[in-house]
């Protein structure tokens, strides 16, 4: 990993999104009822809880393991993320008991190749020849 790429800013990060996610979550859960907004504020905060947790995890799995190039910011967040989009939809899907073995997976699945389509496109450094017409040879 980059030296340059320090645990600071995620961790700034990862604690308010855990502070706002889980405490908001606490609040929806015990306070409101099952409204329309109620559940559209479970999903926002239960992304945001599940993200935050998962960052500082990213972030050591990416210290731990490092790779070349090295990661950038973004790639930490967005992996992060991704853990929170699935926790948010498969607690969306167990609304309409829809969830099966065969759907947690495959979701699973789908993400992880999305994320290592991304990645795949970000580690690329192939750049097209340059030609110039004045040259002698």
């Amino acid at each position: 990993m980059d030296e340059s790429l320090k645990f600071k800013p995620f961790g700034l990060s990862a604690l308010a999104l855990v502070l706002i996610g889980w405490g908001g979550l606490y609040f929806v859960v015990t306070m409101t009822l099952p409204f329309v907004w109620s559940r559209w504020g479970f999903f926002a905060l239960l992304l945001m809880a599940l993200t935050g947790t998962a960052l500082p995890i990213v972030y050591y799995f990416h210290w731990r393991f490092p790779t070349e190039p090295p990661v950038e910011a973004n790639v930490i967040i967005r992996q992060a993320t991704w853990i929170g989009v699935y926790g948010a939809t498969l607690a969306w899907l167990q609304l309409g008991r829809l969830v099966t073995l065969y759907v947690i997976l495959g979701l699973a699945g789908g993400l992880i190749a999305a994320e290592y389509f991304i990645r795949i496109r970000e580690k690329a450094n192939r750049r097209p020849p340059t030609i110039h017409d004045d040259d002698p040879s």
